[in-house]
């Protein structure tokens, strides 16, 4: 029925994902190969997946590939290529050294490793299409 909430409303078998809209697959593909220090555990035309954590997964999707889905509905995501638009706020055990890989593999510094008003020590850069990369400790 629908309306009623269980615990089977989402498939067991896969894992919430979050999907950055990205201009060039193979390149941003390499870039989180690089970054997360991990293999994809999908990567066909189309999408590409890494597992975060446990039960959590990062996507790529080229952005011509979500255009077809979104048809007319919304602007094309090519029109926010390079604008901030998420921010992949990531636990690491040394924020700078994560940032120096990071920039070592193209990103955009965007701030070094610094204690921050909350108590996460965190360096901040972007990615190829501009999301905002954050490394925490």
């Amino acid at each position: 029925m629908f309306g009623i909430f269980t615990p089977y409303l989402f498939s067991m078998a896969k894992f919430p994902m979050i999907i950055l809209y990205v201009a060039d697959q193979k390149r941003s593909t390499q870039f989180y190969k690089t970054i997360l220090r991990k293999k994809p555990l999908l990567n066909v035309p189309g999408m590409t997946e890494f597992q975060i954590s446990d039960n959590f997964l990062l996507g790529l999707m080229p952005e011509s590939g979500i255009a077809k889905i979104l048809g007319n509905k919304t602007k094309h995501p090519e029109s926010g290529n390079g604008i901030p638009r998420c921010e992949l706020y990531l636990i690491v055990d040394g924020p700078q050294e994560a940032l120096q890989i990071a920039l070592s593999a193209g990103a955009k510094e965007i701030s070094q490793a610094e204690m921050r008003s909350w108590g996460d020590t965190v360096a901040y850069c972007s990615d190829p299409d501009g999301h905002v990369i954050a490394f925490a400790r």
